[in-house]
């Protein structure tokens, strides 16, 4: 167990680095303890007997707790660094995973040991009489445990993507990170233009406002090693693709001011026999509402469209958008 653990240590240690600055700075290091976070119990009886069914050597004093709050520490550490990078919106959501990662590494834990213990190892009890059919039962046991451990794994990869997709326009911190990306994608176009005009009057970088003259030299050298039709510091599909980033970053600015215009005048459910649908702005879903279960094949039509089920909002739904409206039309016949 304590090998394999060390094993897990090693890969969370994967995972946050992969997540990390390559040096941060000093204080950004002192920012980055671990929170005060929520441990689960641990069987420390359980964990001595698993040990003693597989080892003669002496069990150090709570090895299992310490090992699992080490492993909660660095989910912890992951967790604030992605904190420091993405909007409060998901700090709640990412202190929900962590407290689901502690709990289920928890649970694991002891199962894990109580199988252990469940029986020994033949270095242990020896040869004579060995209960080769438990043994047998234990190691299969085992193995279903290592792919529940994979479950428990890819929380630390929710946790690493959570807020790195699309702007969720429910935030509230939207529109400033909406502006914010316009405006970096507009003066990575702009910069781009001034360069290029630049390598067309001096054929060099060497001399472009902020740019010295190593970097200058490097990118001369790239530009002339580049394709014909690439010979230039930013090509024309690249301005072209930063184009259409402008162009889909400013819809989605338009599609909140609609979300928020809608938000300040709910419109009213719309009734139908047996069920409605809301246009719920606050959570930017389109929201169909039974009055009962419905059947089997207007469930796979839902789904089919899109529509997830949300236990929580008791309805069918997906994001609130022109697409969703038609969605909901085709799977409920609606003219």
């Amino acid at each position: 167990m304590h090998e394999q653990l060390n094993l897990l240590n090693a890969d969370l240690d994967a995972v946050i680095d992969a997540s990390a600055p390559a040096e941060p700075h000093p204080q950004e290091q002192a920012d980055e303890a671990a929170p005060r976070t929520k441990y689960y119990p641990i069987d420390e009886n359980m964990a001595r007997r698993a040990h003693e069914m597989m080892s003669m050597r002496d069990y150090p004093a709570n090895r299992a707790t310490t090992e699992y709050r080490a492993s909660v520490d660095k989910a912890a550490a992951l967790v604030e660094r992605c904190k420091a990078a993405t909007s409060p919106y998901y700090h709640d959501k990412l202190d929900a995973l962590l407290d689901r990662y502690a709990r289920r590494l928890a649970q694991w834990t002891n199962d894990y040991n109580r199988n252990g213990a469940s029986c020994p190892s033949v270095l242990v009890a020896g040869g004579s009489n060995f209960p080769v059919k438990k043994k047998n039962r234990q190691n299969a046991r085992e193995d279903s445990l290592w792919q529940e451990y994979r479950t428990i794994e890819a929380i630390l990869e929710k946790i690493k993507n959570t807020g790195s997709g699309p702007v969720d326009l429910t935030d509230p911190y939207a529109l400033e990170m909406l502006t914010n990306q316009l405006q970096r994608l507009q003066n990575q176009l702009e910069e781009g233009k001034a360069m290029n005009a630049h390598y067309r009057k001096y054929k060099t970088m060497k001399g472009f406002p902020g740019m010295s003259d190593d970097i200058a030299a490097h990118n001369d050298a790239a530009i002339a090693s580049a394709p014909a039709f690439a010979q230039r510091p930013m090509p024309d599909f690249e301005l072209a693709s930063l184009r259409g980033k402008i162009k889909r970053v400013q819809a989605r600015i338009e599609e909140l001011d609609k979300l928020q215009a809608q938000q300040a005048n709910p419109a009213p459910a719309e009734e139908h026999d047996g069920f409605q649908i809301v246009r719920n702005a606050d959570q930017n879903r389109l929201q169909i509402i039974f009055d009962g279960k419905p059947d089997d094949e207007t469930r796979q039509a839902l789904k089919s469209n899109g529509f997830h089920w949300s236990p929580r909002n008791s309805a069918w739904q997906r994001q609130l958008t022109a697409n969703a409206e038609r969605a909901a039309c085709r799977a409920l016949r609606l003219d």
